[in-house]
């Protein structure tokens, strides 16, 4: 597995970034790649989302330096800014993990193992992703074409909750998000939850 670090970047580079990444996976020009990001704030709504889970009007939105865009991802709408780790995994899944399900299980287990590492323990739920209780810590949103994934997770790590009020989180009216910072009651070091998500993908890739 490959790793692109990118620290923070824009959203518009990135998701550019992932279709080359995808195409050359895709024609076994690149292996199994995983892009970690820290995003500027955007807003994002996938295939099935609604636009009417957005909480403010589009032209507040830009007032306050937020982006938005539609993209080519399962789920709805969801959120990214600082503090927020952001991991798109571009991975052959029809041989490793046999459909989109089993790999969305896989990013749940790695994820979980990560959490457990700081002392959080964090359950799957109803939906995609990984909650404390019942507040959200992880959301995934994953496309696949030919077999190959793009798009992926979001780690809440020393982001708001509040950042989430502008939209009904994953177009759930009422979900309540959290962070690991939130549940610990401190600021976690950015460079130690990075490397965790890192060595538990290359443990389950082993």
């Amino acid at each position: 597995m490959e790793v692109i670090d990118l620290g923070r970047r824009g959203y518009k580079e990135v998701w550019e970034l992932q279709l080359q990444v995808h195409k050359d996976r895709v024609a076994g020009r690149a292996g199994d790649t995983l892009i970690l990001v820290e995003h500027d704030p955007v807003v994002t709504i996938g295939r099935s989302g609604s636009i009417k889970n957005l909480l403010i009007p589009e032209a507040e939105l830009k007032k306050r330096g937020i982006e938005l865009y539609r993209i080519e991802r399962g789920g709805d709408i969801t959120y990214h800014g600082p503090g927020q780790l952001v991991g798109y995994p571009i991975f052959e899944i029809k041989r490793g993990f046999a459909g989109i399900r089993p790999f969305i299980r896989m990013i749940e287990r790695v994820i979980g193992k990560v959490l457990a590492d700081f002392g959080i323990e964090a359950e799957p739920g109803p939906h995609p992703g990984l909650w404390v209780e019942d507040r959200k810590i992880l959301s995934i949103g994953i496309a696949v074409r030919s077999w190959v994934s793009f798009h992926g997770f979001a780690l809440n790590v020393n982001n708001r909750a509040q950042d989430f009020a502008i939209i009904n989180p994953c177009g759930h009216a009422g979900m309540v998000m959290t962070s690991m910072q939130e549940v610990l009651g401190r600021m976690l070091d950015w460079e130690a939850v990075k490397s965790g998500v890192i060595s538990h993908f290359q443990a389950e890739l082993a």
